[in-house]
């Protein structure tokens, strides 16, 4: 949804135009997959970390703009709201020591970044939901001030028809409403991508509903939102109400919510793009002039805007993306499970893991979904959310005539069978074994000590309670003592539990 847009009204003909359109497109994706015209693999990698502005007390700073015109780089820019930035990594091909060579981008990069927002007394916090945030933080007047942000918040606004409820019931319970979908901006995450042939996408995407609750188990780093300790990973819930269209009578319908886990395994990124029509009306009906027919009528390659701009309002934890990179067209596989941190290696770590673990089971000659019930999957990604690394989960038996599934632990599961997977994944691709060894050992010892980020944060705040501060200041603590940890860059499993001294009350 990166494209700029200009805020406006639409009416009944905008939206039949822009239907219109939106099928021209879809058959001009099925023209592109026949005619075979997409890219050779290049097995290329991107990376995108949002993140958060908090000054000295942890607190948030809604200084975007004025931080990223300090930055001045292109690797820079906004995100929802004005507490938010996102950096992006340029593709790389897989291979090698490429993860060693993001890490070091990554800690350039972030490093400028934070030095230059030091200037306007804020920093850096590279977390899934900062835990300071207040519901006054997040209001439609805290949105940066960008028109395409603007004209969505109209847009989900009008769909829905009445104020969003957020009602997340984790170790503690939250329910409260909000005007606007502000709150969702308290989601910052790492979105992975991985250029694929059409003929590999099905399988990819398949591979990468199936670990994600793996993903989650062992990255979680997002459990307090508004005060409350609520999921292990508390984005998920969060991001699909707050960007929930549907009034209750909808959802008591069964009609399906744009922040999406899906519902079935597929055999082609035709599928998905489909069903984006399908399921889900257009939010922002904005039409190119472009036909894209006749452009493949003419040879050429169409931008399939209406398509592009329509994808990117559907949020699928794994999505499908059409781009054009040297005037010829892709597809990749968008990875948006993870949050945002700890730190840049384990930032990296999670990284490896899952273009290790997504290559080695699409490539299996017994695809682990050809045994696992896609409800079985989203189950498990449900389970991950809320506990995290203590998550268990439905998986397939192992053995060679092994039928049915059974019960695991998630580090179990993870230490005994993705991790070797990983492992050859990562060989396949051709990164190196000391890259291999590294960053898998990070995923390894997490397991081993049951320890990720949300582990920390929810140990550190009760032990500051425990210490004597009252909640509010317990979440101040706990993320100043992060923010210093994250700086550091040792990973999250590594930390000291608890804050380094008694801080004083109030």
């Amino acid at each position: 949804m990166g494209e700029k847009v200009a805020a406006g009204r639409f009416d009944l003909s905008d939206r039949q135009l822009y239907r219109g359109k939106l099928r021209k497109c879809l058959t001009g994706l099925e023209r592109l997959l026949a005619e075979k015209r997409f890219d050779r693999p290049k097995n290329l990698m991107g990376l995108e970390i949002e993140l958060n502005l908090a000054g000295a007390d942890g607190m948030p700073k809604m200084l975007n703009a004025q931080v990223l015109e300090r930055i001045a780089s292109r690797d820079f820019q906004t995100e929802l709201a004005m507490f938010n930035l996102e950096v992006n990594i340029a593709p790389h091909p897989l291979g090698g020591r490429v993860f060693d060579r993001l890490a070091e981008e990554l800690r350039t990069s972030l490093a400028y970044a934070h030095r230059k927002a030091g200037e306007l007394d804020a920093g850096i916090v590279m977390i899934g939901i900062l835990p300071t945030l207040d519901r006054d933080d997040l209001v439609s007047s805290n949105l940066s001030d960008v028109d395409r942000y603007a004209l969505l918040n109209d847009q989900i606004v009008a769909a829905r028809g009445e104020d969003f409820v957020l009602d997340i019931d984790g170790v503690e319970h939250l329910v409260c409403t909000s005007k606007s979908i502000a709150p969702e901006a308290a989601c910052t995450s790492v979105q992975l991508h991985l250029q694929v042939t059409p003929g590999r996408f099905a399988d990819v995407w398949n591979a990468a509903q199936a670990v994600a609750a793996a993903q989650i188990a062992v990255g979680a780093n997002s459990p307090f939102l508004f005060g409350r300790e609520l999921w292990r990973e508390s984005r998920p819930p969060l991001f699909q109400q707050s960007t929930d269209t549907r009034p209750p009578e909808l959802q008591a319908q069964g009609v399906r919510p744009r922040t999406w886990f899906g519902e079935r395994w597929i055999s082609s990124a035709h599928d998905l793009f489909q069903e984006n029509l399908r399921y889900f009306p257009a939010l922002l009906p904005i039409c190119d002039d472009e036909d894209p027919l006749r452009v493949l009528d003419e040879g050429g390659v169409p931008s399939l805007a209406e398509l592009v701009l329509h994808n990117g309002t559907v949020y699928r934890w794994n999505r499908p993306v059409y781009g054009i990179a040297d005037g010829v067209p892709h597809l990749r596989v968008e990875n948006r499970v993870l949050p945002a941190g700890p730190t840049v290696t384990d930032v990296i770590a999670n990284a490896a893991f899952y273009y290790g673990v997504v290559r080695a089971l699409a490539e299996d000659s017994r695809p682990v979904w050809t045994r696992l019930p896609f409800e079985a999957a989203a189950a498990n990604f449900d389970a991950a959310c809320r506990h995290g690394i203590e998550a268990r989960f439905d998986w397939p038996r192992r053995g060679r005539y092994g039928g049915g599934l059974t019960q695991v632990d998630a580090v179990t599961l993870v230490r005994d069978e993705l991790l070797p997977l990983a492992a050859a994944g990562l060989d396949a691709w051709g990164v190196e074994p000391a890259d291999r060894d590294l960053y898998l050992g990070v995923i390894d010892e997490r397991c081993r000590r049951r320890a990720n980020g949300a582990t920390w944060q929810a140990a550190t705040f009760h032990r500051a309670l425990e210490a004597g501060l009252d909640r509010d200041a317990a979440l101040a603590a706990t993320t100043r003592r992060y923010a210093e940890l994250m700086h550091l860059g040792e990973p999250v499993h590594t930390w000291p539990v608890g804050l380094p001294e008694r801080v004083p009350l109030g």
